[in-house]
């Protein structure tokens, strides 16, 4: 629209990094930053590998123990490029973000989109979601099920206990923090079964709040539980699974 046009040109749009965006997101310098995870990949848990391998070709993490979730992708790695934006969309009180991981997600994951019945987010418990008043992974699941013409399910997965904060836990830790803290409500169970589930989330870093989430869903009868975030972490040596 013209008058839009005007007020661009007197006020600049601005990436999430602050400085001037034409594209509503990143500015050029910062989206060429980020590590999108464009190459081959490990058909379980998303983790780059250095060459393609194959079709199928799994990480020696998902060969050695198989996960409760039949596949995830991650848009990027989770480093210092990716991680404000990430942040500013959880703790800064920027939902409006939530599109554009949408989007990101949607082309890192678009085989499991392309398959999927229904999308659904990682739950917070109550009181942390009366505390951040807004659930990030919800911000960004909602306009990927709306876009994709997928049933949007915000509250067939609930998080029943509170949890402790997963950061600066080993993976065991991480696993053990998360032990039975999900489920399906009964009255929820029909919305499950016999469907292919795509679970939404902002960071995956040993994957162990998705492997709780896949349990809880696949127990209420889920056919399959896939997963996509906007990033995932890397280590030292490869990435933490």
């Amino acid at each position: 629209m013209i008058w839009r046009s005007g007020l661009d040109l007197i006020f600049p749009p601005r990436g999430l990094d602050g400085a001037p965006s034409q594209a509503g997101g990143l500015a050029a310098d910062s989206w060429s930053r980020i590590h999108f995870l464009d190459g081959p990949v490990c058909d379980g848990c998303g983790a780059p590998f250095e060459y393609d391998q194959g079709p199928g070709a799994r990480c020696g993490g998902c060969l050695a123990r198989p996960r409760a979730f039949a596949a995830a992708r991650a848009a990027c790695l989770y480093d210092d490029a990716s991680r404000e934006p990430i942040l500013k969309l959880k703790h800064a009180d920027r939902p409006d973000l939530g599109p554009l991981f949408a989007l990101w997600i949607g082309r890192a994951a678009r085989e499991l989109v392309a398959e999927a019945d229904a999308v659904l987010p990682v739950p917070l418990h109550p009181l942390r979601l009366l505390k951040r008043r807004y659930n990030q992974a919800a911000e960004i699941a909602r306009p990927l099920a709306r876009r994709e013409g997928l049933a949007y399910l915000p509250d067939a997965l609930i998080r029943r206990r509170a949890t402790d904060s997963q950061a600066g836990k080993s993976g065991s830790g991480r696993r053990r923090n998360v032990a039975a803290a999900f489920e399906v409500p009964d009255g929820k169970r029909a919305l499950i079964e016999g469907k292919r589930l795509l679970l939404i989330d902002d960071v995956m870093t040993t994957g162990a709040t998705a492997e709780g989430c896949a349990r809880a869903l696949r127990k209420a009868g889920a056919a399959r539980v896939d997963v996509a975030v906007v990033a995932r972490v890397q280590e030292m040596g490869g990435l933490t699974i």
